[in-house]
């Protein structure tokens, strides 16, 4: 038997596996542009049909008709995506590596192919190469530039309230710039960090824990000792130096799977001042100087004696106080839950909660509340779905249930007194035919609040009626912004989901950088409605255009056509597309382009960094039959923990399934990746005197998961960007650090520019906002990393800390 005898039946399985493709895209093509997309994968289809059929005939002229497939493969990606590597590559793989291989003896061979037959595909194939190397140095998705290094204002009017080498706060401050004026690590020397510590807690997820248990802490630090809480609520006192555990505090936590969440952001620390009083004028007690107030998720707050772990007697209930009790017609524990740290001041804590999202219209109040700061008196309310918000819970009078909630960190002006709280939407979020004009008032915008009385200064609404759960989820950030006249304005950046930053004078809630009413898409469920108009600020990270057909990714050009099916199978007319029956398209989706790790602001410099998120989601609304009742089989059913998948939205028309856009043919085989193109995660930089964007660049790798799938693979750590949850720390040193994307890696940036100076892989997801402070001259980086079981990236319990070798 001759050499061509023997490869015959190469060529014959080659010419039955060019067929296949040929039929997968001649089939999907027509299906493809049945919706009036591109004609592309029909017209290749048939190449692929003629070039198997031509090798069946064993005709040397099938590799000219795969050239002619591969060069215009090769333009029409080009002319779809540019020259951005990712986006060409799921275009191009498959006929690539065919056209590889039908260059190799094994197959040119039985053919009888001569130079003549050979040289066309032989360059298409190498042209090709070319083209996606050449790709490689391109990113159409990111730029370059160059933020202002000059100081602006060197003592910012948060100046003074904190030490330098302290973190008292979420957000450092209760200005929440996340910002630390030390630069003993800076941009020269960032690349020599190294860990100088870890100490882990042993709290890790339990059987009885929702899927929602998170990891999302950022440390207070004073007086040389870290506090934070672990998974379960548990307080750590540890030495801020060595990592040492001081002491802990279990508040006994009760949770069960159908919490929606398992989540402690943090706590709050104060000190008491001298000749300090109560709101009645009496003495301060003198017992817990220092304390540290800590919410948790069943419905109570403690206030800690930061000294010795021991409880504050004079406040409340020996230290606690029950939140889910007074005023309260919802107390099932879970439904009302303190995920985030309250705000202090000379007098109060003040505290807001998170409600259970879309399991039913019975949930609790989203009111806010100030309490005696030593006592624990409840001193003030601002219930948003109230006719009088500030009406006191009485005999005679309960909070409105299911009142719009404010369940991240407010920020506190102590210049004006006035408390900023961002707001949430009554739930259900994604149909409000029940909503009245009362639950509407405050619902989805910023509160400006007097901090002594409760008393309304401004509100200003970021979304109306809002359908997509689009709230402001991140503390907003107070920035002194000087004008180039030298006039100073202070102001408030508040990051939204919809992935626009409001500017506003604090003072007034006017805005400060534009945000014109503009028309968006109409045609709301049956019974609901639709605002006409959305605010849309000229400060934004939303997306410049809609999507298209052309925006679909994939790992392979199979994936790529089914999921360019897919979206046009979904309702998409841009941004606030409705929810709907047949399947929304939300984009930005409802994680949002930014989450609850906010901005980090350089208040000297006046310029802050973020890290936005671009993830489509799909909304889908459930009309109610048989299986999906109006009202739960069983009274007092919880949703299970998460807020992905089927929700039941009981006493409503319609329950509703959100998930990530993802790609239906990978997840079969356990991955989750995004059907739109990358990149999904940046780092990005604002100049906040001009209100521009800088510099842009994709932050993380597919390294380690994507979207929470193990992948069967360790791939290269090629930048591709990935989601963080959590966010950035700025530090005067011109240094920026993030811990939460989803590769597992804690990187510095140069604050300037945005180049990375250094990274380093971390044990678990690190889905928490770093902080630092120093000691004995010092300078300590700390992040918890612990992970986030909805994310959902790999759970841990390290408390992790880097810094200079000695000698740097």
């Amino acid at each position: 038997m001759n050499t061509h005898t023997r490869a015959r039946p190469l060529v014959l399985l080659t010419a039955v596996v060019t067929a296949l493709i040929g039929a997968y895209l001649a089939v999907g093509g027509v299906w493809l542009l049945s919706y009036g997309d591109t004609p592309y994968y029909l017209i290749c289809g048939l190449a692929m049909f003629a070039t198997a059929f031509l090798l069946y005939r064993g005709r040397a002229s099938a590799l000219w008709v795969y050239a002619a497939i591969t060069i215009g493969s090769l333009i029409w990606a080009v002319a779809e995506a540019g020259f951005d590597f990712w986006s060409l590559v799921p275009r191009g793989d498959v006929i690539v590596i065919l056209g590889i291989w039908l260059l190799l003896p094994f197959i040119t061979r039985p053919l009888a192919a001569n130079r003549a037959t050979i040289a066309p595909l032989a360059a298409s194939v190498a042209l090709a190469i070319v083209v996606v190397l050449f790709s490689i140095t391109q990113d159409p998705y990111s730029f370059d530039g160059n933020l202002p290094t000059q100081i602006v204002n060197a003592n910012p009017s948060d100046s003074g309230t904190v030490p330098d080498s302290e973190w008292h706060a979420y957000g450092r401050t209760q200005y929440g710039d996340r910002f630390s004026p030390l630069k003993q690590i800076n941009s020269s020397n960032a690349q020599n960090l190294k860990v100088a510590w870890i100490m882990r807690t042993g709290d890790l997820k339990n059987a009885n824990d929702p899927g929602e248990t998170t990891n999302e802490a950022t440390p207070v630090m004073a007086n040389g000792t870290l506090y934070f809480c672990s998974v379960h609520q548990k307080l750590f006192a540890v030495d801020a130096a060595t990592g040492k555990t001081k002491w802990v505090f279990d508040p006994k936590l009760y949770v069960n799977p159908g919490f929606q969440h398992l989540t402690c952001r943090g706590v709050t620390y104060h000190a008491t001042p001298a000749n300090a009083v109560t709101i009645d004028g009496q003495p301060a007690p003198t017992e817990c100087a220092h304390r540290v107030f800590l919410p948790t998720n069943d419905g109570r707050m403690f206030a800690i004696n930061a000294d010795d772990g021991s409880r504050c007697p004079s406040f409340g209930n020996n230290g606690e106080l029950d939140l889910r009790e007074e005023g309260m017609t919802v107390t099932t524990p879970g439904e009302w839950e303190g995920t985030s740290p309250p705000v202090v001041t000379d007098k109060l804590v003040i505290q807001s909660g998170a409600v259970t999202d879309n399991n039913s219209v019975h949930e609790p109040s989203g009111v806010t509340r100030a309490y005696d700061i030593y006592t624990g008196k409840l001193t003030w309310v601002f219930d948003t779905g109230n006719p009088d918000p500030n009406q006191m819970p009485g005999p005679d009078h309960k909070f409105v249930p299911n009142s719009p909630n404010s369940w991240i960190t407010s920020s506190y002006d102590h210049n004006l007194n006035l408390i900023y709280i961002p707001t949430g939407v009554q739930t259900p979020d994604e149909w409000g035919g029940n909503r009245n004009a009362d639950s509407e008032r405050y619902a989805s915008g910023l509160l400006a609040l007097n901090a002594d009385t409760g008393k309304l200064a401004w509100f200003y609404q970021t979304v109306h009626h809002d359908l997509w759960d689009m709230d402001i989820p991140s503390q907003p950030s107070l920035v002194d912004i000087t004008q180039k006249d030298g006039t100073v304005v202070p102001a408030i950046y508040a990051p939204a989901k919809t992935g626009n930053i409001f500017v506003l004078d604090r003072r007034t809630g006017k805005p400060i950088v534009p945000a014109p009413e503009t028309p968006v898409p109409q045609g709301a469920a049956p019974g609901d409605h639709l605002s006409p108009t959305q605010p849309f600020s000229q400060l934004t990270f939303r997306p410049k255009a809609p999507l298209t057909g052309a925006d679909m990714w994939g790992g392979t050009v199979f994936d790529q056509l089914i999921c360019r099916v897919a979206f046009h199978q979904l309702r998409y007319e841009g941004p606030f597309t409705p929810p709907s029956t047949q399947g929304s398209l939300i984009f930005p989706g409802n994680l949002g382009m930014f989450e609850w790790g906010g901005l980090a602001v350089d208040p000297q410099r006046q310029i802050a960094i973020g890290d936005p998120i671009s993830l489509p989601f799909v909304s889908q609304l459930i009309p109610r039959g048989s299986n999906n009742p109006l009202w739960p089989p069983q009274k007092g059913t919880l949703a299970p923990g998460g807020e992905n998948g089927i929700q039941h939205n009981y006493g409503i028309p319609y329950a509703v399934e959100l998930d990530p856009f993802l790609d239906p043919i990978l997840i079969k085989v356990g991955l989750k990746m995004p059907c739109r193109n990358p990149p999904w995660g940046y780092m990005a930089a604002m100049d906040l005197r001009t209100n521009k964007i800088i510099w842009q660049h994709r932050n993380g790798t597919m390294q380690n998961s994507m979207y929470g799938s193990s992948l069967p693979v360790t791939l290269p750590p090629v930048k591709i960007g990935v989601p963080a949850l959590g966010g950035p720390l700025v530090t005067a040193g011109n240094v920026a650090f993030l811990t939460a994307s989803m590769d597992y890696y804690i990187r510095a940036y140069d604050v300037t520019n945005g180049k990375q100076l250094w990274q380093q892989s971390l044990p678990a997801g690190g889905q928490s906002t770093p902080m630092t402070y120093a000691v004995n001259g010092k300078q300590y980086i700390v992040s918890y990393v612990g992970g986030h079981g909805s994310f959902p990236s790999k759970l841990g319990d390290y408390l992790i800390a880097w810094a200079l070798p000695d000698g740097h």
